[in-house]
């Protein structure tokens, strides 16, 4: 940082020696040629014009103005009576100005425009023929408005451009706490639904069926145990995503569940009371992990409502493996949807969010004999992967 401010300021004491240089250097020189100079010198400015704009524009502005006011007085006789190219010098202070304007303040940028237009102005009203005036002047107002529109143009993609990632970020961060929502929801849900009925039978057989409260006991311990796996699991991969790292000392964690382990999770809602009837179909293959992932945690939200709103023992889950897609439907012979039930929680939506992330279809309501419905087609990609055993 010291090396490349040592060498912004160099070339900002380089500017001045090589403009010295070039008046002093080349008395008999034309206009055109301390024009085209100082517009050259000025590159000399660039480590200055990234650290400071605003004072590489006065620096380079009291530059051009030399060039302009102290050509030497045989040449501006000479050219008395012709268009005077020593006043291009300003198109240096142009150029600086568009950089000024899109990278400072506003009202910094407005400034600068004034008073670049002010003394430009005042040089060439004062040091050029009353003839010439007029071409002069129109020349470098010209030159100053294009500069000054490159600036706000390159200034307002700039601004847009910003616009754009913020919003990104933010649709990003929203995406993610979705996510986290949903997980959260369909992990914690079904085990408190669980637990809730659990508890209920353990509190009612304690004293008359030590054995089923025992059971019902066990139950809880260990749907309470896979409850704080997930959620440790959870919580660790987030703290891994915010580190960018995994820390050595954390132990390997407990892979995603899947489609896989269906049948567990049907005998922990058959232990709660709804015996499930669970068949697959279709050629049973390993499937890519958001799909996986999402189709256990459609079915799990499903038993879940099950469980606690449909006031039946029985329901029944079918999975197919297609060739293009996956179904999944999840029926039971309840009471359907009642007035505080699952239509105005959140499993229906984050079931919707998750196919919708996939691209597939859901549907869900009662059905008109009686019960609920839940089915689900998940578009798969063309190569999904090798035939597996199923667990």
């Amino acid at each position: 940082m010291t090396r490349t401010k040592a060498m912004a300021w160099a070339g900002g004491v380089s500017y001045f020696l090589v403009l010295g240089l070039l008046m002093g250097g080349a008395p008999r020189a034309s206009g055109a040629v301390h024009a085209a100079g100082s517009l050259l010198a000025v590159s000399l400015l660039i480590g200055v014009l990234r650290r400071l704009p605003l004072l590489a524009w006065g620096m380079a502005l009291f530059g051009s103005t030399v060039v302009a006011v102290i050509t030497p007085g045989s040449v501006r006789q000479s050219l008395a009576a012709s268009y005077q190219p020593q006043f291009l010098s300003y198109l240096a202070v142009d150029l600086v100005l568009g950089f000024v304007i899109v990278t400072c303040a506003r009202r910094a940028s407005i400034v600068a425009v004034a008073v670049s237009f002010v003394v430009q102005l005042l040089v060439i009203g004062g040091f050029s023929p009353g003839n010439n005036l007029t071409a002069n002047g129109v020349i470098a107002l010209l030159a100053l408005a294009a500069c000054c529109m490159a600036g706000l143009l390159s200034r307002e993609r700039r601004e847009h451009a910003v616009a754009l990632r913020s919003q990104e970020v933010a649709e990003a961060v929203t995406a993610e706490r979705l996510r986290i929502a949903r997980e959260l929801h369909d992990m914690v849900a079904h085990s408190i639904g669980i637990i809730a009925i659990q508890a209920g039978v353990g509190s009612r057989v304690i004293r008359t069926q030590p054995a089923e409260a025992g059971e019902a006991l066990r139950a809880i311990e260990a749907t309470s145990r896979e409850t704080l796996s997930g959620l440790r699991r959870t919580l660790v991969s987030l703290r891994q995503a915010d580190q960018g790292a995994t820390a050595p000392e954390q132990s390997p964690l407990a892979p995603s569940p899947g489609l896989a382990d269906v049948e567990r999770l049907a005998a922990a809602t058959t232990d709660a009371g709804v015996v499930v009837d669970l068949r697959r179909s279709g050629e049973q293959r390993a499937l890519p992990a958001d799909i996986d992932l999402s189709a256990y945690r459609i079915v799990q939200e499903a038993l879940t409502n099950v469980v606690r709103h449909a006031d039946t023992g029985h329901c029944r889950v079918a999975i197919h493996y297609g060739d293009e897609e996956l179904s999944v439907e999840i029926v039971d012979d309840g009471r359907g949807i009642t007035g505080n039930g699952l239509a105005h929680g959140f499993g229906l939506v984050g079931m919707r969010e998750r196919v919708g992330l996939l691209n597939g279809h859901l549907s869900a309501g009662p059905r008109p004999e009686g019960g609920f419905r839940v089915a689900v087609r998940l578009p798969l990609p063309a190569a999904v992967g090798v035939p597996v055993e199923v667990r």
